[in-house]
């Protein structure tokens, strides 16, 4: 589908597993009275690590395992601008040997449909090789509620 097209059906917040409330920033606007395309990236990213961190999947300052980003994409279908209350929903479309694939929607309080849709993939890594470390059976377990995925 050509990146101008919007899918038949916007996901809604019911859609995900998981919901993070956020809170845009000052800053977070660009000269176009608008957020700044890059900040759907931290804002997607903020609510990957907050699920990773209060599901203790990863432990940043010490962990000999880490998650790094393979691979992102957004999709944005209307604008948000500050102040704003925003919720950002997280599932999983696959849990792989050792990566995550995040589907990610951003929604605004004024309309149950994505603002903006995203994804994500992690890689869990060696903090100290950089090679790719599979995800536990017990990770596994955590993370399956969130996903419609069995691997």
């Amino acid at each position: 589908m050509p990146s101008s097209e919007k899918p038949a059906m916007l996901p809604v917040s019911s859609d995900f597993a998981y919901l993070l409330p956020l809170e845009t920033r000052w800053a977070d606007n660009d000269q176009y009275g608008h957020l700044n395309n890059a900040v759907y990236y931290q804002l997607f990213d903020t609510a990957i690590n907050r699920f990773l961190l209060s599901h203790q999947l990863v432990d940043p300052a010490r962990g000999e395992e880490i998650f790094v980003v393979a691979e992102t994409g957004c999709r944005f279908f209307s604008e948000i601008a500050y102040p704003e209350q925003v919720q950002i929903g997280l599932s999983l479309s696959h849990i792989g040997s050792s990566s995550l694939r995040y589907q990610l929607g951003l929604f605004n309080s004024a309309q149950n449909t994505a603002c903006a849709t995203g994804f994500f993939v992690h890689v869990r890594i060696n903090r100290q090789t950089r090679k790719p470390v599979p995800l536990t059976a017990e990770m596994k377990a955590v993370l399956r509620p969130y996903s419609a995925a069995t691997g």
